[in-house]
């Protein structure tokens, strides 16, 4: 919807939780001051309308490739996705979504009582051993499957690990996805599904939103590790044992 329009901000944050980033990025304001038209507020802050539009149409359009075949791509591409795509993912909306369950949770239990009571808990745990689990895979694990395969592909021996068979690490990933999946069941039953109640405001909406897409970008990050690279790289290490 081009600026000009006159849609205003929180009309625009309400519909596209990818804009709501881009505003965030940029300092707009797309709460309590988000019911002025975007393009005011583009020639108050100094900003390229044309250029906001770009990236807000952009950010409505990106969509993430299903096309490859993760069940056959080398091990590394796998790894590569996870990390760029999954892990970054985390990394770049954990704090942004911290900020916005703070925010909520502080007004709305002034305002009207009880509200999301335990969240901020479960989700600051959950972002704890979330990043410490990447931390551990992109230090220890995935380089060391990706050393395996290079290995493999030209016929030398496995490198030796300092964990042991991938069976002892890979065990340990998938008990902390377990746990991360627990976390998730708590913030979906906190939440009552991402209901949004008539009153909430554009954080609110916000926040559930980007909670929701936290649960299907995770879900889908396990899957790829649960259920493909692990098992692959297992059989890897099997064959060459």
């Amino acid at each position: 919807m081009p600026i000009e329009s006159g849609v205003t901000v929180a009309e625009i944050a309400a519909s596209s939780l990818p804009a709501v980033r881009v505003f965030e990025r940029l300092g707009i304001d797309y709460c309590c001051g988000g019911k002025r038209p975007l393009g005011d507020v583009c020639r108050e802050k100094g900003l390229d309308a044309d250029a906001v539009q770009r990236e807000l149409d952009a950010a409505a359009s990106a969509r993430e490739s299903t096309d490859r075949d993760w069940k056959t791509a080398p091990l590394h591409e796998l790894v590569d996705h996870i990390v760029s795509t999954h892990h970054q993912y985390l990394k770049r909306e954990f704090q942004p979504l911290a900020d916005r369950l703070e925010k909520v949770y502080r007004v709305y239990n002034e305002r009207y009582g009880p509200t999301l009571t335990g969240l901020p808990e479960v989700y600051s745990e959950l972002r704890s051993e979330l990043e410490m689990h990447m931390f551990k895979e992109e230090r220890i694990l995935f380089p060391a499957i990706v050393a395996a395969e290079s290995a493999a592909s030209c016929g030398a021996p496995l490198p030796r690990t300092p964990f042991g068979p991938f069976a002892n690490p890979i065990g340990m990933m998938q008990a902390e996805h377990d746990s991360a999946g627990q976390a998730l069941a708590r913030i979906r039953t906190i939440t009552g599904n991402f209901a949004i109640p008539d009153y909430a405001c554009v954080t609110y909406r916000a926040l559930m939103s980007g909670l929701q897409e936290l649960e299907q970008d995770l879900h889908l990050h396990i899957h790829l590790e649960n259920n493909i690279l692990f098992p692959r790289a297992t059989e890897l290490e099997r064959s060459r044992t």
